[in-house]
């Protein structure tokens, strides 16, 4: 039996090549739907702005994309990450709060700018709410180091002011006691931002100072510089050394030691130790616990040991990596 030739209508041929090719398209969206799901599959705003730069200027066919993110004033702009070395027209497309997007060259910134301007509203929503996450996080250190400055002063004061009752000129103690004040308050409020590093020959020298006559002698090997605010770390070897003498220390010593990955302040005491009733952490263990806080708040940490020979070991390790 012979076949027949089956003829398929011109316009059922158009109608199956229309169908492709809307299938095509939904299955391969615009460039700006590409770059909102890869903005929005990044970790923080600025990872997903480079890809972002990176997939417009491949993908739209730039010479080059930039992206100007506001300073911390918002008074100017500044260039945050770019991808091309082209040059050419430069075509700004604003995108609030966020800044601006920048297209540099090609043939084609009518499709890039569209593209922008569909991310725009989600990278204004994102740059909004990290920004607010920022300032809550910045709110908790206010207000815990609120809390860290009052506690100072309770502990930090005491000594002075009951001294100050006994004298026949309190003045001189009260007085002494405001500057203590002023001292406690800077390092509550010091912010790792600001960090910079301190002579702790200086430091140690000021919170002799702030001590008076102490009944032990104190030996030093300071050659290193520390990783901490000055007011700091005084406060810090204000307490350590304070806590060695409590414990009955008849020779302090102190001393700096820097290694490639950390740097160690120790004070080394030949008091009764950590183990006996009363001894180096019997009496401060609010000091100690305010150490700890403050050098936290620095990447460091504060460690206790028993020496060998008798004594204690306090010992602030700040790690020299960390940003």
């Amino acid at each position: 039996m012979s076949s027949v030739p089956l003829t398929v209508p011109a316009s059922v041929v158009a109608a199956g090549s229309a169908l492709r090719d809307g299938r095509r398209r939904l299955v391969a969206p615009g460039l700006g739907d590409r770059v909102i799901v890869g903005f929005a599959a990044a970790d923080d705003v600025r990872s997903g702005m480079a890809r972002v730069v990176a997939m417009l200027r491949r993908g739209g066919g730039a010479g080059r994309v930039e992206w100007w993110s506001p300073t911390d004033g918002a008074s100017s702009l500044r260039l945050e990450v770019a991808d091309g070395h082209g040059r050419g027209l430069r075509v700004a497309v604003p995108v609030g709060p966020a800044g601006v997007v920048v297209v540099v060259g090609g043939d084609h910134g009518a499709q890039l700018s569209a593209a922008v301007r569909r991310l725009a509203p989600v990278l204004r929503r994102r740059w909004t709410e990290e920004r607010l996450a920022q300032q809550a996080v910045r709110l908790a250190r206010c207000n815990q180091a609120l809390g860290d400055f009052a506690a100072l002063v309770a502990h930090e004061l005491k000594t002075p002011l009951e001294l100050a009752r006994l004298q026949e000129d309190p003045s001189v103690g009260v007085e002494r006691a405001l500057e203590l004040v002023d001292v406690l308050l800077e390092a509550a409020q010091a912010e790792s931002a600001t960090q910079g590093c301190a002579s702790a020959a200086d430091c140690l020298e000021e919170a002799l100072r702030d001590h008076g006559p102490i009944a032990a002698e104190v030996t030093t090997d300071l050659s290193q510089e520390v990783p901490l605010p000055a007011t700091t770390l005084r406060v810090l070897l204000r307490n350590l050394v304070a806590n060695a003498v409590a414990a009955g220390a008849r020779h302090i010593h102190v001393a700096t030691v820097a290694s490639a990955g950390s740097w160690r302040l120790t004070v080394d005491d030949d008091g009764v130790g950590l183990l006996e009733a009363g001894g180096y952490a019997g009496g401060s263990r609010l000091g100690l616990s305010l150490c700890r806080r403050l050098a936290g708040r620095f990447g460091g940490t504060l460690e206790l040991a028993p020496r060998a020979v008798g004594g204690t070991r306090a010992s602030v390790v700040v790690d020299r990596s960390r940003p």
